[in-house]
């Protein structure tokens, strides 16, 4: 029963990084075109945005 729920929300997590992440990129402004650019900056605001979105996530799945 713990390794299903275990299961359950590691899916759930997933499926809310690859939505929630691409939206708060879009926000941030991380595009191809600063990467390109500016690869230092772009990799500064993709941490930032990864780490927010797993806060998030953390804070509504694991530690409810």
């Amino acid at each position: 029963r713990l390794d299903d729920h275990l299961t359950t929300i590691e899916r759930l997590a997933e499926i809310r990084m690859d939505t929630m992440l691409p939206q708060m990129m879009e926000t941030a402004g991380v595009t191809e075109e600063l990467k390109a650019r500016d690869q230092m900056a772009w990799v500064g605001l993709m941490n930032c945005c990864k780490a927010q979105v797993e806060e998030i996530i953390f804070t509504e799945l694991i530690y409810c």
